[in-house]
């Protein structure tokens, strides 16, 4: 048995009966429920579409997500999440290097990298190097004015854990940033990668070996066997090419606005939903969502 879940933007709720029962009656689907009204609905399935994917490009035009997976086991156990461009609109490296008068050039390393044309350890290397001599403030200053949180962030982390479940965030850029989203967030650990500091100015290396795809794929097997579960029992969400390891092993891996050469790689596609889209994808309703305000 499979679930086929539409949803669309929060903030510009557009999905509509119609293209709902259009689609359940096209494939043979069980009955509509909607997680929340002209937001996210969901239907059974016997069998997995042929026409899944020809299906998907018709409803990116509409701005709607559609996804379809099994429906045992959907609802995990723990949340696996990437940081930069994920957790978070930004790249932190890129916010720095800003900072330090190269944002340009090193945003275009770091688009490369995570679209998987440059090898990530190395570009990451590159990259700090560039920020050799930058005072460490200037880390607090970007926490404070240039970072923002992905909308459903709190809300996703808050009613998995309400559900026993555990959340860590691993990501390949800087435990200067982790630190602080982990615990924004709500976020039971986190790792990153660790910039070396002397003299209050960033030294222009970092702290080997390197977080990196593999590592996150490590962090999963540890983290899971340590509480006892298994891969299968996480939900995994990244948007590159560092984040595939992880996505592919996990037991639902959610490519979130993804790169398009990473989205490409991934069953369950978020290009238009928030971070609450994931929670929808586990069969949550709105009315199951923790509230963090």
């Amino acid at each position: 048995m499979y679930v086929a879940t539409l949803l669309t933007n929060p903030a510009t709720p557009k999905l509509d009966a119609a293209t709902v029962e259009a689609l359940r009656n096209a494939w043979g689907g069980g009955s509509a429920i909607w997680l929340n009204p002209g937001i996210a609905a969901e239907f059974s399935l016997h069998v997995l579409p042929d026409t899944l994917w020809q299906v998907w490009d018709d409803m990116q035009a509409l701005g709607i997500d559609l996804a379809v997976q099994p429906a045992e086991g959907r609802r995990k156990k723990m949340l696996l999440a990437d940081m930069d461009s994920t957790m978070i609109g930004q790249e932190c490296i890129d916010e720095l290097a800003d900072e330090a008068g190269v944002g340009e050039y090193v945003a275009g390393i770091t688009a490369r990298a995570m679209n998987g044309e440059l090898d990530f350890e190395s570009a990451l290397r590159e990259r700090v190097g560039l920020l050799k001599g930058l005072d460490a403030g200037v880390i607090a200053k970007v926490l404070a004015t240039r970072i923002s949180f992905t909308p459903g962030g709190r809300e996703l982390i808050a009613t998995m854990k309400a559900e026993g479940g555990y959340a860590a965030l691993v990501s390949g850029g800087f435990t200067a940033f982790t630190g602080h989203v982990a615990q924004a967030l709500g976020f039971d650990e986190h790792r990153a990668n660790t910039l070396h500091i002397e003299n209050g100015q960033l030294t222009g290396t970092v702290a080997e070996p390197i977080l990196g795809r593999e590592a996150k794929v490590a962090a999963l097997d540890e983290i899971s066997a340590r509480l006892g579960i298994t891969p299968q029992d996480v939900m995994a969400v990244g948007d590159g090419a560092n984040d595939l390891g992880m996505l592919g092993r996990a037991g639902a891996g959610v490519a979130l606005h993804a790169k398009p050469s990473v989205a490409a790689q991934c069953d369950l596609r978020i290009n238009h939903g928030d971070l609450t889209a994931l929670l929808y994808l586990q069969g949550y309703s709105i009315d199951q969502f923790v509230s963090t305000v």
